[in-house]
């Protein structure tokens, strides 16, 4: 691995919010780095090390997350591309190039849609193209039902024991501390999501009301997109047939649009495959 460091941790006033961001530094092209939903922007630390030699990795935690304002409205495709860009105008940034992981990836084909003099290219990984309005005879309850807030119960060894167990073949103390950065213990030492469920209520209606098939058509900067190969065991499952239509239509409606699948690995293919990510990363962004 190159580039050994930690970020600088920073906080930026913007608007209603005081944005907390990490900053990996460096002197190369600028990167904002879009984590998911209910996530952080330590989602990208396993990735970031491999790309800060060639670009200044930016790594927020949006609205509602991290250490970010719990700010009760504002989750709007609209208000959260202003967001970037007013982090953006208090960093000096004129442009960059939008990394978006899961819901970030949606975050980041609206920041290109909507300021498109402020992004050079957009990578949505493993994100921006899921919608629940395109198959036939699709339904706001069941959509509602396929992204309703994960699992986050019992107590911290309990948490930390379920996501052990699910990402064994990955786990490390790094890893833990990503994943304790999306969570709280509450009074009664419960694991809780940082995102507060009324603000991830209001996070999956606008991805409803306003799908990636409606979005990604006024895409007009060259975009990147990273899925995850289905395992073997889930390659003819429902949601993987899904994925893979959504993957297509993407693909079909975005005018500048490359597609690099990365195998054996999950939808967080930061903690799993993050030198892979990063290569495939490197390789578009350098093409820009």
């Amino acid at each position: 691995m190159t580039g050994a460091g930690v970020p600088q941790d920073s906080w930026a006033e913007i608007g209603d919010l005081t944005m907390r961001y990490m900053d990996w530094g460096g002197d190369g092209p600028p990167v904002i780095a879009l984590h998911g939903l209910a996530s952080s922007g330590h989602w990208y630390d396993l990735v970031a090390p491999y790309l800060r030699d060639r670009f200044r990795i930016i790594a927020p935690d949006q609205r509602g997350h991290g250490k970010t304002t719990q700010a009760s409205t504002g989750y709007d495709w609209g208000t959260l591309a202003g967001d970037v860009t007013r982090l953006m105008d208090h960093l000096g940034i004129e442009n960059a190039s939008v990394l978006g992981h899961s819901w970030g990836g949606h975050v980041a084909s609206n920041l290109t849609v909507r300021h498109p003099d402020r992004v050079t290219g957009a990578v949505l990984i493993d994100g921006g193209f899921q919608d629940g309005t395109i198959r036939p005879g699709a339904t706001w309850e069941a959509f509602r039902n396929r992204v309703r807030p994960r699992d986050v119960s019992g107590n911290k060894e309990e948490f930390l024991g379920r996501l052990r167990e699910q990402l064994s073949d990955c786990w490390s103390d790094q890893l833990e501390g990503i994943v304790l950065s999306m969570v709280y213990e509450d009074e009664a030492g419960q694991i809780q999501d940082i995102l507060r469920p009324e603000n991830h209520a209001q996070v999956i209606q606008q991805m409803w009301d306003e799908p990636a098939s409606k979005v990604l058509p006024r895409v007009q900067k060259p975009t990147l997109i990273v899925p995850a190969e289905p395992r073997p065991e889930r390659a003819n499952s429902e949601f993987s047939v899904m994925r893979r239509e959504q993957v297509a239509m993407a693909s079909r409606v975005i005018d500048a649009c490359q597609v690099q699948w990365i195998s054996d690995t999950s939808h967080d293919i930061g903690y799993h495959q993050p030198e892979e990510l990063a290569r495939v990363v490197i390789g578009f962004l350098d093409s820009l």
